[in-house]
């Protein structure tokens, strides 16, 4: 049994780690991958016919798919008619979930997920979209309706913010963009991922990711900082009300639009005072939510994978390891703006033990790993309790990192908000 996995991040190397327990290291690939993921090669995975022919070639059972991009653009179905091997995702009528904002709040509202008030505009709106902003003095929170690689989004406080937001907005997008304004929740933000045949969905415990760059969640947004799990917040109350509320009329709304999806499914939800409500879906594995669930499994991640394909997934088993798990990202100085690339990698001791080391940004020079992005280590951490996994990761800190290696010193150090159902 062969599989490859798409994509080149830690999250990616966090699919790679996991697979390799099962298969055998020499049995999982990484494509395009990276320096630090076993068996990656330099494919391009947009280009469909070339990603299947290689695939037949190293005699692929599986893909994996990491990224929401082929996804997007349809890599599901073309490997479903072309070819035999399967491939685990969304088709791209179903990925519009992620691909279009617009879609995704339609669909919530039409299956009544429990969600925020919004309306949708077009660049050629403008003058609807601030007489509607009006109405709420700009409190509003802005989104770019495609993909955006999480940075289309802007929180507004006031008009000014608001139409400074929509003028960046069209001035990146065109001035066709499509967008919409949503009603601004407050509450502490957690991500629920599972996996779905299209009609069931199996969870992963909540975790948690630290988006802005600096402590006290300051600063720019980023692709994520760190990520804690599971969330002391999420208790079994606002569990349930999550199932009843988000997740069951998602599954609904999916078979009712005929939708095919057999992969992962992403709910970012807001604990609200009002109750948990759903921000946005994702049709793929988080990052860097991945790197602290994929430790947490405790069941083989194979057997889910085909129970998704299979249709069976109500019969599947998932069962996790107890205690703690914390990421730290080290990220390049400069992010998320410009940064250097090429600084080695410099490891000063022996890992603290219940430590992995999870590569994103990482390429090799002269042999040497070297960062070659924005977001190059995850630290992952497990520990019987939430303080003692936040030692360890950043202990491990101290054991690798690189010149001018930033990383926040405050992963999982939120005051939680516990909310009664």
């Amino acid at each position: 049994m062969r599989i490859a996995i798409l994509g080149s991040g830690g999250r990616e190397h966090a699919l790679s780690w996991k697979f390799a327990q099962e298969l055998g290291q020499e049995n999982v690939f990484c494509w395009p991958g990276n320096a630090g993921i076993p068996n990656s090669a330099a494919i391009d995975i947009q280009d469909f016919e070339a990603l299947a022919q290689y695939s037949q070639a190293q005699q692929i059972d599986y893909i994996f798919v990491g990224p929401e991009q082929p996804l997007t653009d349809g890599i599901v179905d073309y490997f479903r008619a072309d070819t035999n091997i399967q491939i685990v995702g969304p088709t791209q009528a179903a990925a519009q979930l992620e691909a279009s904002k617009i879609f995704a709040k339609n669909f919530m509202q039409k299956y009544g997920v429990s969600t925020a008030k919004f309306k949708a505009f077009s660049g050629q709106e403008l003058v609807e979209a601030k007489a509607f902003a009006a109405q709420y003095s700009g409190n509003l929170v802005l989104k770019f309706d495609g993909l955006a690689g999480g940075k289309g989004v802007f929180v507004c406080s006031n008009m000014d913010e608001l139409e400074n937001a929509l003028e960046e907005l069209i001035k990146k997008y065109g001035p066709s963009a499509r967008f919409l304004l949503e009603e601004k929740i407050i509450g502490d933000e957690i991500s629920i991922l599972g996996f779905t045949d299209g009609q069931n969905c199996k969870l992963f415990p909540p975790a948690q990711d630290h988006k802005q760059l600096l402590d006290g969640d300051l600063g720019p947004n980023t692709g994520g900082m760190g990520v804690i799990s599971p969330v002391p917040a999420c208790h079994e109350d606002i569990l349930a009300q999550i199932q009843e509320e988000i997740i069951a009329p998602t599954m609904a709304g999916l078979a009712a639009e005929n939708l095919d999806y057999k992969g992962v499914i992403y709910f970012g939800v807001m604990l609200s005072k009002e109750g948990p409500k759903l921000l946005e879906y994702n049709v793929r594995f988080g990052d860097p939510e991945t790197e602290v669930l994929l430790p947490q499994l405790k069941t083989p991640l194979l057997p889910l994978v085909q129970a998704c394909l299979s249709g069976e997934l109500a019969e599947a088993k998932m069962e996790f390891w107890p205690g703690y798990f914390v990421d730290l990202v080290q990220v390049a100085p400069g992010y998320p703006g410009a940064y250097p690339k090429g600084m080695p990698l410099v490891c000063r001791g022996q890992m603290p033990e219940g430590v992995l080391v999870f590569y994103a940004g990482v390429s090799r020079i002269d042999g040497q790993l070297c960062s070659s992005g924005g977001r190059v280590l995850n630290m992952l951490a497990q520990a019987p309790t939430l303080k003692e996994a936040q030692e360890k990761a950043y202990a491990a800190c101290q054991q690798l990192s690189f010149e001018g290696a930033f990383y926040r010193k405050d992963i999982g150090q939120r005051v939680y908000k516990v909310l009664k159902a």
